[in-house]
């Protein structure tokens, strides 16, 4: 399994926002600049994040984007299949129950399960108040 870009940078908006939230909506431009990505790639992720109820944003003179939540609130997890789909390691594990025409003789579906298990109960135990910890312990 391979994160995207688009995965990866929107972790790093959600962090940035985290991190700079004083009550006010941060320009995109701001965290386009502090994440050293381009602000035309970071529109394409802002709608993803913002359907998702993620982030609220705001247009206009003072405009910019926030989070919806406290950072505790958000997992890596979520954020993630926002912008990648299943994290699955194999499609044939996505639909539940498992369609897979080999699945009764499949002698490595178990190990896909218990991969994909592992990914996911990781992913779903790291917020987005954990990853910017080490950062504001700093300050």
């Amino acid at each position: 399994m391979k994160i995207s870009t688009k995965g990866r940078y929107a972790l790093r908006i959600m962090t940035d926002l985290a991190m700079h939230d004083n009550g006010e909506y941060i320009r995109l431009k701001d965290i386009s600049e502090r994440q050293n990505v381009t602000l035309k790639y970071m529109e394409q992720i802002m709608p993803l994040l913002t359907r998702a109820g993620y982030v609220k944003s705001y247009r206009g003179n003072n405009g910019g984007y926030m989070l919806a939540r406290k950072p505790e609130e958000y997992t890596a997890g979520e954020i993630l299949r926002t912008t990648e789909g299943s994290l699955a390691p194999i499609a044939c594990i996505e639909d539940n129950p498992n369609r897979c025409p080999r699945k009764d003789e499949c002698t490595t579906l178990p190990f896909w399960e218990g991969m994909w298990k592992v990914i996911n109960d990781y992913v779903d135990s790291v917020t987005l108040a954990d990853l910017i910890q080490p950062r504001t312990e700093e300050k």
